[in-house]
């Protein structure tokens, strides 16, 4: 036999459809067949992963076994770093190209950073930063933004700084939050 197709009318409760009788014994016809299948040939399966079937109970089980998150498998947004060449004005900074960027350089003039495809959870890092200029952050969301600074500290050009960022909402009214850390290079941690 082969599958019974539900007659769903043209536009709801027109009265075109199968009347719901009709309807559910189209859908025993269609579970009759598949149960009673005894060759075990329900028909084309198409899959990505092993499929067995047990010949006794005709029980299907799909072995997921690629479905693993692995590194290689998650967008450049998590995973990849990225630089920034500009060191004044206005820079893009894009969201899905990378998880972390690092300055080229000290900044040269006032900077501000303009976020785009960014993520709600996404954090992102800027590294590197020195330059005692004026730094301004931005983005490109549909209606505003919120930054939050989150601790105590500020920017200090006359060091070098990580500008860590959070995509809170990426909603048209995103929200961000930020703290700004400054670092230098130490095997001891004390």
């Amino acid at each position: 036999m082969a599958k019974q197709v539900i007659n769903i009318g043209t536009t709801a409760n027109d009265g075109t459809g199968d009347p719901i009788r009709d309807a559910f014994d189209k859908c025993n016809d269609n579970f009759t067949e598949l149960y009673s299948d005894d060759a075990g040939d329900v028909g084309s399966i198409t899959a990505t992963a092993p499929i067995a079937r047990d010949s006794a109970t005709g029980a299907v089980t799909i072995s997921l076994n690629d479905d693993g998150v692995t590194h290689a498998k998650l967008e450049n947004r998590y995973t990849a770093s990225g630089s920034i060449t500009t060191y004044t004005g206005a820079v893009t900074v894009d969201w899905s190209a990378a998880t972390n960027f690092v300055m080229g350089s000290s900044l040269t003039g006032a900077i501000e950073f303009d976020f785009t495809n960014f993520k709600t959870g996404q954090v992102l890092t800027i590294h590197n930063l020195t330059g005692s200029q004026t730094i301004t952050l931005d983005s490109n969301a549909a209606t505003s933004e919120t930054f939050n600074k989150l601790g105590g500290n500020d920017y200090d050009g006359s060091t070098t700084n990580a500008l860590m960022i959070e995509c809170i909402s990426d909603s048209a009214n995103a929200v961000f939050n930020y703290s700004v850390l400054t670092y230098a290079s130490d095997t001891t941690p004390s």
